[in-house]
C-alpha cells in the first residue's frame, strides 16, 4: 500500500478524528497512488494513523476512511458502514414519518464524499470525491441489497466534483430506471419530485423537522414562503391550518410542479398561491403595498460558495431578512435559514439582528434551527453542520426612520 507521511505537528486534526488531510500538511508520498486509491496515512515518526482515499487534484488530498490501522478497506467495510447508517435512521423513527430520507450523509456517516437519499422505491446518490467514485458500484450494490430498493440513480452532476478532477455524471447506476416523477409523503403531506432535474437529489430532506415546526405554528396564519422550490413549507403550513400560503420561486418549471403538489394535497388555488418571480423584487413590492403576513419563511439558495463571496452573502441575507421583517405583523414569526457552510451561526445571527434594526423591528429568538437528524453532525467535524436557522418573533415595531 502506498503511504502518505505528514509533516511534523500536522497530525493534530487526525488525532481529533477530523478526516481531512490538506496538501500543505503532507511531507512526502511513497509511490504514485491513483485517484481514489486507498493510502496509508502516517505521522512524521511513521506511526500509522489510518487509511484514506487519495485525491491528487484537490486541496484535500486525503479523506480518511478509517482511523483503525487494523481495518481493511474493502466491500465488507462499506457494507458495515452503510448498515450502521441505516440502523441509525430506523432507531430515530424517521421511516415511520416518511418514505423519503437521507441514508448516507457523507462525513456525518463516516463515508466522505458519499450522499444517498431514498425516495420510495428508488435511491439517488452523489459521489463527490475520488474515493467515493472508486467505490460507488460497491456502495450502490450494498445499498440495493440492504434496502430492497428497485433502482439507484446517480446525480453526481455538481461543480464540486471538478475540484476532485472528476467530470459530472448523471444517469441510472443500477437496477430499474425511476419514473419521471416520484411521489413521496412526509407527515401526511404529499409531494411530487423530479430526481433527474430537481435541486440536490430532488428534494430538501434536511428541512423535514423545520417543515413540521412551521406546520405547528401555522393555524390561522397567512403565510409567505420565499424561495419555495416546490412548495414544501407552504404545504406544511396549510396542513397545519394556515388560512393561505403564498409560495414564491423564480426558477422556471418549478411553479408547475408546485401546482401538481397543491392538487395532490387537495388545496384550491385561492388558498395555495404559487407565484413565479424574483423574491427580492416581490418583497419590495409587498412592502410598498403595505402587505402583512403572520408567518414568513426564508430558505434561500446558498449565497456564499467561497470565502471571497461571504461579505456579499452577508449583504444579501441582511437585505432579504430586512424586507421579510417589514412584512410581519406584531407577534408574527420569521423562519430564516442559511445553507451556506461558510456562514457560521453567530455571524448569521448578527446579520439578522442588523436586518431587524434596519427594519425597525424588535424581535426575539424563539428557537435555533438546524438540519434533520438523518443529516447527522459529527461533533469533531464542524463542517457537517451546514444548515442553520432562526425562528424569530416580532415583539413590536421600533420608531425609526428606514
Amino acid at each position: 500500500m502506498k503511504q502518505v507521511v505528514l509533516k511534523e505537528g500536522r497530525d493534530r486534526s487526525l488525532l481529533r478524528r477530523h478526516p481531512w488531510v490538506f496538501s500543505g500538511g503532507i511531507a512526502r508520498v511513497t509511490g504514485k497512488p491513483a485517484p481514489g486509491e486507498t493510502v496509508e496515512v502516517c505521522d512524521a515518526a511513521g506511526y500509522v494513523l489510518g487509511f484514506g482515499a487519495w485525491s491528487p487534484d484537490s486541496q484535500i488530498r486525503v479523506r480518511m476512511w478509517t482511523f483503525d490501522p487494523a481495518e481493511a478497506i474493502d466491500e465488507d467495510f462499506f457494507s458495515r458502514r452503510i448498515a450502521t447508517a441505516i440502523t441509525l435512521r430506523e432507531s430515530l423513527g424517521i421511516p415511520t414519518r416518511t418514505n423519503a430520507l437521507r441514508l448516507i450523509s457523507s462525513e456525518g456517516d463516516d463515508l466522505p464524499g458519499v450522499i444517498v437519499d431514498r425516495y420510495g422505491e428508488y435511491l439517488v446518490g452523489q459521489f463527490l470525491s475520488c474515493g467515493a467514485e472508486v467505490w460507488k458500484d460497491a456502495i450502490a450494490k450494498s445499498l440495493l441489497r440492504l434496502t430492497g430498493a428497485r433502482g439507484f440513480y446517480e446525480r453526481s452532476d455538481v461543480p464540486v466534483r471538478r475540484k476532485e478532477g472528476l467530470e459530472p455524471r448523471q444517469g441510472l447506476l443500477l437496477g430499474e430506471d425511476p419514473p419521471a416523477l416520484i411521489e413521496m409523503e412526509e407527515d401526511g403531506v404529499r409531494y411530487n419530485l423530479d430526481i433527474r432535474e430537481g435541486h440536490k437529489t430532488g428534494f430538501y430532506l434536511d428541512q423535514r423537522d423545520n417543515r413540521a415546526l412551521v406546520r405547528a405554528h401555522s393555524d390561522g396564519a397567512e403565510v409567505l414562503n420565499c424561495f419555495s422550490y416546490t412548495g414544501g413549507f407552504g404545504l406544511a403550513a396549510l396542513h397545519g391550518g394556515a388560512t393561505q400560503a403564498t409560495n414564491v420561486e423564480d426558477v422556471a418549471g418549478l411553479r408547475e410542479l408546485s401546482e401538481q403538489n397543491r392538487i395532490a394535497n387537495g388545496f384550491d388555488e385561492t388558498r395555495c398561491v404559487n407565484l413565479k418571480g424574483d423574491v427580492f423584487r416581490l418583497l419590495r413590492e409587498y412592502v410598498e403595498q403595505g402587505r402583512r403576513f403572520d408567518l414568513v419563511v426564508l430558505d434561500p439558495p446558498k449565497f456564499a460558495e467561497s470565502q471571497g463571496q461571504l461579505q456579499r452573502a452577508c449583504r444579501g441575507y441582511k437585505d432579504i431578512n430586512r424586507l421579510a421583517l417589514k412584512l410581519l405583523r406584531p407577534g408574527g414569526l420569521l423562519f430564516t435559514f442559511s445553507c451556506s457552510g461558510l456562514m457560521k451561526l453567530d455571524l448569521f445571527q448578527k446579520v439578522v439582528a442588523d436586518a431587524a434594526l434596519d427594519a425597525g423591528v424588535d424581535a426575539q429568538i424563539l428557537q435555533v434551527l438546524s438540519q434533520a437528524p438523518d443529516h447527522p453532525v459529527k461533533i469533531q467535524i464542524p463542517e457537517t453542520a451546514y444548515l442553520k436557522g432562526l425562528l424569530l418573533r416580532v415583539v413590536n415595531l421600533i420608531d425609526t426612520k428606514t
